[in-house]
């Protein structure tokens, strides 16, 4: 009876899913081979890209090669080299190792078999793996080495998602200001003129006032471009997402003998001295910022945490001779007509609730009251069910696009160009079915009575002690001219979804 094995294909990237000595179809071509070679029966083929071999272990198509290894429905996997396997970058990659030697699973390669369970097995194996991390090693050095070269000359290294606003690339004339830099020309100059609201000054450029200031610090506008950042190219500052898809590394900076500064645009949008002039009074401002201040004393609890119960606007703090609450609604084109709210005078009011809310049997009982009534809703299963079947056809889709792509019927630049918009609604529609309530009983009014039994004490709080539990109880609060609505509290808490329970959910305060 021949042995039941199953192909393992992998790249690292969807674009190497095309004509490179790692493609699957490449791949699969060696695999039949080596099935023929050794009479092995492949029942099953996992196959999978843009998962780094350092981030194997937490793709699902490994999991479910884990499962049927530890199941025994397979005595074997097949691939290409075993860097198709893994590339481990720290010693717990090597876990994966662990679950073939404890199934007894033998790994099929080119050169011949790997029995991970025996001494012999387990010496190459784990030589095998070392070698394998070597070598992506040695990959990611020559990469930043050629990339580095590409920079001191002048040259965009990556893909122009790295440009800034304003600025563009062309491969024959190199760097150029596109037509609207010259919106932050004028936006340097009013700065340096007197005008120094990022707000107002980030209107015309369509962009977020710390998106201004951040475009104001380019150095670009000189004409020089310098890079004084890199990724970290250590295990711990690599990103990955929960499928062990590669995200991204975090930012370090440059040691000073690593900055790079080159001239790329020889008529600049800005003079050196109109730059520096204008770097000097951003520096100032911020200094004189109160967050900048140390002994600034923060005195506004609730903001971030308010929503107006006339209109739903954001309730923001204000001075206006005191300390106010203020819709923003009021400053809006509806012009919400609810007042002024003096800080102590609502804070005092917020404060019992919280003393007084969460310690309510009641209270607590008509959250959770509401949240089966959510779960039992006919439109809830229906939006469920609905986002399941649209996520499997999504998938469905995704594999035939691949498999057009091995059979030669269409080009990777259209399969890269198809996979990338079905994986973008693959994540949207997987984070939209997380949201999703889910169909459970298990809240237990009794135990949310103990958990929040602490908050007897709320009123002598400190501010810091409250906005940490806050932070966790993330409250939707509803309020407008002292009168508090309704009180929504972390969804996490009950469901994953809203359990404010609208007006007249607890007995408001006199």
């Amino acid at each position: 009876m021949a042995t039941k094995v199953v192909g393992l294909f992998r790249v690292s990237t969807a674009p190497q899913a095309g004509e490179d000595r790692a493609s699957f179809a490449t791949q699969q071509a060696t695999a039949d081979r080596i099935c023929e070679q050794f009479g092995l029966d492949m029942i099953e083929v996992i196959q999978y890209s843009d998962v780094s071999g350092a981030s194997v272990l937490l793709a699902p198509e490994i999991q479910r090669l884990i499962q049927l290894m530890m199941s025994g429905q397979i005595q074997g996997v097949v691939a290409r080299e075993f860097s198709r396997l893994m590339r481990p970058e720290s010693f717990s990659d090597y876990a994966l190792l662990q679950a073939f030697a404890d199934s007894h699973t033998v790994l099929y390669l080119p050169e011949g078999p790997i029995d991970f369970s025996d001494k012999m097995g387990r010496f190459f194996g784990t030589l095998r793996a070392a070698m394998a991390g070597l070598e992506r090693s040695e990959i990611l050095e020559r990469v930043w080495a050629a990339k580095e070269i590409k920079r001191k000359k002048g040259e965009l290294a990556q893909s122009q998602i790295v440009l800034g606003f304003g600025v563009g690339y062309d491969g024959d004339k190199g760097f150029f200001y596109k037509p609207e830099a010259q919106l932050v020309r004028e936006a340097a100059l009013q700065f340096l003129a007197g005008n120094q609201n990022y707000n107002e000054l980030a209107k015309p450029l369509g962009v977020t006032p710390r998106g201004m200031h951040l475009i104001l610090r380019n150095p670009i506008w000189t004409g020089y471009r310098v890079i004084d950042q890199k990724r970290d190219p250590s295990p711990s500052g690599k990103y990955v997402r929960s499928d062990g898809r590669q995200a991204d590394r975090r930012k370090i900076a440059r040691s000073e003998a690593e900055v790079i500064r080159t001239r790329v645009i020889e008529e600049p949008l800005l003079t050196e001295l109109q730059f520096n002039a204008l770097q000097d009074a951003m520096n100032l401002k911020q200094r004189n910022h109160w967050r900048s201040d140390g002994n600034y004393v923060h005195r506004f609890t609730y903001n971030s945490f308010l929503t107006c119960s006339e209109c739903d606007h954001d309730v923001q703090t204000r001075r206006a001779r005191r300390d106010y609450y203020v819709c923003t609604g009021r400053r809006s084109a509806e012009k919400c007509q609810s007042q002024y709210m003096a800080r102590q005078r609502l804070e005092t009011v917020l404060d019992q609730m919280f003393a007084d809310q969460l310690q309510s049997r009641s209270f607590l009982t008509a959250c959770v009251n509401e949240l089966f009534q959510r779960v039992d809703r006919p439109e809830v299963v229906s939006d469920n069910q609905k986002m399941r079947l649209e996520l499997g056809k999504l998938r469905g889709r995704r594999g035939r696009v691949v498999d057009l792509y091995i059979e030669g019927k269409i080009p990777q630049s259209e399969s890269s160009k198809r996979l990338d918009k079905i994986d973008a609604a693959i994540r949207a529609t997987e984070a939209a079915l997380e949201r999703c309530i889910p169909e459970t009983r298990a809240v237990d009014v009794d135990q949310l009575v103990e958990i929040f039994a602490p908050l007897a004490e709320w009123e002598a709080w400190s501010r810091e002690q409250k906005r940490q539990v806050l932070a966790v109880l993330a409250p939707d609060i509803r309020v407008a001219n002292y009168s508090v609505e309704s009180l929504g509290l972390n969804p996490a808490l009950f469901s994953n979804k809203d359990t404010r329970t609208g007006r007249g959910s607890w007995q408001r305060p006199a």
